[in-house]
This record gives C-alpha cells, structure tokens and sequence, in this order.
C-alpha cells in the first residue's frame, strides 16, 4: 500500500472514459456571472445583520478584513486553477502537491463548506421568502418556516428551494449558466435598488458607537465571539464563493484564461459592491435595529417608510438567492464527484448523463443538505462552513508556495504577484479567522475532522484509485 502522503496527478477532462467526462460549455462570462452569483447573496441580503450585531457600525472594517484575505485566497486559486485545470478545486491541488491525507482532509472540509454554505443559503432565502408572502397576505405557519432550534418543525421553504435548483443542474449545465445569468443581473439591480432609497436617510449618527465590541476578537455569552475580527469571521462566509469558480475546470471552453478572469473578475465585482451596500445600509439605520433580522435591508427600508420597495426587494431577494444555491451545489456536486473517481466515494456515483451531467451525484447532493438545511439556525450553519473554507484556502496557498519551491519553471498561465507575500498573507489570515470563530465551531470542525480521518484509514484509504 502506498504512502498517505503519495501525490497523484490529476487528469484533465478530455482524457478521462466518455461516462466521467463532463460537457465544455462555460465561457468566462459564464463564469464571472457564476462567481458573482455565488458570492453576492446570503451574506449581504442576510448576514450583514449577524455581522453587524458583533461588530456594531465597525462591520464595515469586517468587510475589509475579510475581504482582503479573500482577495489573497482567490489569487492563489487563480494560480492552481490554470496550473491544474481539473475539477475537485482545493481537493484536487492538495491531492496533487500536498498528498493523500491532506487531500482527503481538505476535501473532507469541503463537503462540510459546500454542504452548510447551500443549506445557509437556503434558511436566508426561506427568510425572504416568507416575509414577501407576508407582504402579500400570505401567512406561512411557524412550524414549516423554521427548524426545531426556532421553534418550528421543518424549513420547508428551504427544502423546497433546494430541489428546485438540483432539478435545474440536472437539466444540464448550459442551461443553469443562462439562467444563473438572468438572476445575477436581478440581483445586482435589486441592491442597487437598495441603494438609491436609503441612501437618502444616511445618518453619520448611526455610526456611534463605532465598535462597541472592539477590534479583536471577544468571546461572549455562549463562546460566541464579538468584535470586529469576530465579525470578520462570519462576513467572511460573504465572501468566498469564488473557490466554486475553480469546480468548473472541466467544463470550460478555454480553461487556462477563462478560470483567472472568472476569479479574480467576480471577486473585484464583489468588494466594491459589498463595501457600497454595507456603508448605506449602516448609515441608513442604528445596527441594534436590524441585527437580529432574517431579512435587514427589507426590514431597513420598511423602517424608513418604504414598504411597498422593501417588499421589491423581498421578492427579489426570494428570485435571485437561488444563484448562489445553485453556484455551490453545483461545485460540491463537482468535489463529490472526483472523489468518488478516485474511490474515497461509491464509484457508481462518478458517471455522468447523456447530457455529460452528474445527476446522481447531484441528487446525493441535494438530499443531503436539503436535512441540513430543514432543521439547522441560519448563524450555526453559517459559522460551521466557514471553518471548511478557511482550511481549503490555507492549503491552496501552501500549495502555490510548495510548487513556486518544487517547481519553479513549471508553466503557470496566471502568476500570483508578490507571491511571497500574498500566500502566507492568506494563511495567516484564515489561521486567524479560524481562531475568531465561536469555541463550539472550532470544536465542531475537529470533530467532523476527527470523524473523516476514521472513515480514510477504515474506507477511503484502501479504495483510493492511485
């Protein structure tokens, strides 16, 4: 038997049996779109409000801090992604330069991101959902709005929101592209929308106190951490996003150009929009106000008298969220099935339609984050994923600075600059979001942790396909 610590080349698409390929039908517009359709959604339609009860009016800093270790990630994803043009993102580099253990580690912390990041999505659509329905008269029981945690029976909302977008991916990933397109452009004019009403109530005063909760990270009742840094670590759920991007190797055009520009394109598109929403709606109304709220930029616009826009907004919120739900059960549909290639998961789960669609992967998919997101609190679920993504982008940095050592003259098409800053700029930085994380969320990750290396050394390690 080989080393846990064997590496393993990956093939590229075009060279795997006709019932693993997958179709190449993705352009870079589709890409960026699927990018900004995956970062641009829960996390300023709905987590602005966790982030801005810890960190008060200073949530604004959290974008920044988050923002600028994504920024560090995403161009390190850009550097793998041209470098290895397959699927399976951070999974399928670590497998390549780090090894077998830490691939199944990091893919391991995948599942949990992609999973939790749908079922988050899903609970904050439920929440604009319910309230447009509201608006219109329409009232939905407590006990199929919300999971047992909030008093309910089942988010049925979210469940249904889910199999609604896995039955579109299962149509083909041509058409999800298309139609992820329409609902980007939706999303962008619903928070310029957003904008151009409250920006007229912006008052300095709501930015007093500024960082009530201070600028570390601070733990609270129950290990929940405050504080700017604290903040940090939940906004920075807003942000990624763009990892999904790299999932979709396989099925681009022009790989080695389009996966740079997808990235780095969606992330930039992000930041400035993100910054913008989060000044105004800020300014537009006191934090203690809205930081609680399933719903904040309706439930701001309705405090300033504009009820009939908050419920435009609700409605377009419920339209355009499934973007992001169809962006990341897209990508962990994608994780899902090259580790079944390799044989850490059924291989009967790898083969593709007719169409080149996974569609029993995506299934599996679905139905799993669909119990997640039925029963589970949109914070806990928020604040879980979170630890998945910050150990998948420490490893794809340390990825591009083993490789610029191991392999300096191999071909890279996109160059990370100032590598030797960038890189360990995102390890540090994830390392120390990691720590701002709730007590009972680091826990929770070392236990999912400890639970997938038991499943390797039992399961995965004697089927791997080497």
């Amino acid at each position: 038997m080989s080393s846990i610590f064997s590496t393993k080349v990956p093939l590229h698409g075009d060279d795997r049996a006709p019932e693993h390929r997958l179709a190449r039908t993705l352009s870079w517009p589709h890409l960026v779109a699927l990018g900004v359709g995956a970062i641009v959604g829960t996390g300023i339609l709905t987590l602005i409000g966790v982030g801005a009860d810890r960190a008060g009016p200073a949530v604004l800093l959290s974008f920044v801090v988050a923002g600028a270790i994504c920024a560090c990630a995403a161009l390190c994803y850009a550097e793998m992604a041209t470098m290895i043009p397959a699927s399976g993102s951070a999974y399928t580099y670590s497998y390549a330069v780090l090894g077998e253990v830490f691939a199944w580690v990091v893919g391991w912390s995948l599942i949990l991101e992609y999973s939790l990041v749908v079922s988050t999505v899903a609970v904050g659509w439920s929440g604009y959902a319910v309230g447009f329905l509201n608006g219109l008269g329409i009232a939905v029981p407590t006990a199929l709005a919300q999971g047992p945690a909030l008093g309910g029976i089942v988010n049925l909302p979210a469940v249904a929101i889910i199999a609604v977008v896995a039955a579109l991916l299962m149509l083909g990933t041509r058409e999800s592209a298309r139609i992820n397109t329409l609902l980007v452009v939706l999303k962008i004019a619903t928070l310029a929308l957003f904008v151009a009403v409250a920006l007229p109530h912006f008052d300095a005063a709501n930015l007093a106190p500024f960082a009530p909760h201070g600028f570390g990270s601070v733990a609270g009742e129950g290990g929940v951490k405050y504080g700017v840094m604290g903040a940090a670590a939940i906004i920075f759920f807003a942000f990624y996003g763009f990892d999904a991007i790299s999932t979709a190797a396989e099925e681009t055009k022009n790989p080695e150009r389009d996966l740079a520009i997808g990235i780095i394109g969606s992330m930039v598109a992000c930041t400035l929009i993100y910054l913008i929403v989060a000044a105004v709606a800020v300014g537009a109304l006191p934090v203690a106000q809205f930081g609680k709220s399933a719903e904040p930029l309706a439930l701001i616009l309705r405090a300033i008298g504009q009820g009939s826009v908050a419920t435009v907004v609700a409605a377009a919120a419920a339209i355009a969220l499934p973007t992001v739900l169809l962006a990341f059960l897209y990508g962990q549909s994608r994780i899902f099935l090259v580790m079944a290639r390799d044989g850490f998961l059924p291989q009967s789960l790898a083969k593709v339609s007719a169409r080149g669609t996974p569609v029993r992967i995506t299934l599996l998919t679905a139905a799993l984050v669909a119990v997640v997101a039925g029963v589970m609190p949109l914070d806990e679920i928020a604040s879980l994923a979170n630890a998945g993504t910050l150990v998948a982008f420490i490893a794809v940095a340390a990825c591009v600075l083993l490789l610029r050592r191991n392999a300096p003259d191999a071909r890279r098409p996109f160059r990370v600059p100032l590598a030797g800053i960038v890189a360990p700029g995102a390890i540090l930085g994830c390392a120390y979001l990691f720590t701002s994380l709730a007590d009972k969320t680091q826990f929770s990750f070392l236990v999912w942790n400890a639970v997938g290396l038991v499943i390797y050394f039992v399961y995965g390690r004697s089927r791997a396909r080497r």
